[in-house]
């Protein structure tokens, strides 16, 4: 790398495009004054650097394509010195950072999604069979009392009732043991809001770069808020995340029930 492109900050493909601009603009412009006399041929740029042949340009081509190589290379040296561009390739950067980390957060919720609904799935019968035993159980029970059952039916009863007591046991233990793998898939949580509030902050900054940026150099009074007729209704559906200072939305039991009688149910 050049001392000049180190000094500037640039690459060296960028500096030898600038610089490549300014010693053609020059050597076209001394170019009537020296036609006599061979001049030198320009030092060459480097082989990565955009090759700028300003005589294959002819008038007025030339000076336009030489004023706006000038005009660029003001204003990135402006933008350098402000930091703006400093600031957007910061802003660049964290846009693939960004998207790694949702695909992230996507990994973990899905991860978490499939235990808990595993877990479900081994609960659930467990919970089934208990409940329909115990209701058999209890029929048998009811008929016993009734003076309905025989002396070797009640002594099956009493059989099965003992089954079913021990058997219970081991299905509780068993539906513990899926509750607290329920429990466990939920640590995702503490993971996913330090991430989500990483891409927050993350977003916030990159708004804030653009946004002063798009003032500093956008014309004045280009920037207008948006209308609320200009919004589009299809953004306005979903969950309502910010209930606060709505008097469309209820929050809890008590305002569905007002809501419920004003509307005569």
């Amino acid at each position: 790398m050049s001392d000049q492109a180190i000094n500037s900050g640039d690459s060296d493909e960028l500096q030898a495009l600038f610089d490549s601009i300014v010693s053609a603009s020059s050597s076209s412009e001394a170019a009537p004054a020296s036609a006599a006399a061979p001049s030198p041929a320009p030092a060459a740029a480097p082989a990565s650097a955009p090759a700028i042949n300003l005589d294959a340009l002819h008038e007025p081509a030339r000076s336009m394509f030489a004023s706006i190589g000038q005009l660029t290379r003001k204003v990135h040296d402006a933008l350098r010195e402000m930091g703006y561009d400093k600031s957007l390739e910061k802003a660049a950067a964290a846009i693939p950072d960004a998207r790694d980390r949702l695909s992230y957060i996507a990994t973990l919720t899905e991860q978490a999604a499939n235990r808990t609904l595993n877990a479900v799935d081994v609960a659930q019968p467990l919970q089934n069979q208990i409940e329909s035993e115990s209701q058999a159980l209890a029929d048998q029970w009811d008929k016993l009392f009734a003076n309905q059952l025989s002396v070797e039916e009640f002594k099956q009863l009493a059989s099965k009732t003992r089954d079913h007591l021990r058997q219970s046991s081991d299905h509780a233990r068993a539906t513990n043991e899926q509750l607290l793998e329920i429990m466990m898939a939920q640590d995702f949580q503490d993971l996913t809001g330090q991430v989500i509030k990483k891409v927050v902050e993350m977003a916030k900054e990159m708004e804030g770069g653009l946004l002063e940026f798009l003032v500093q150099f956008s014309p004045s009074g280009a920037i207008k808020p948006p209308a609320a007729a200009d919004l589009d209704d299809s953004l306005l559906n979903g969950p309502v995340y910010n209930a606060e200072g709505r008097s469309d939305v209820v929050t809890n039991q008590e305002q569905v029930d007002d809501l419920l009688a004003s509307l005569g149910f």
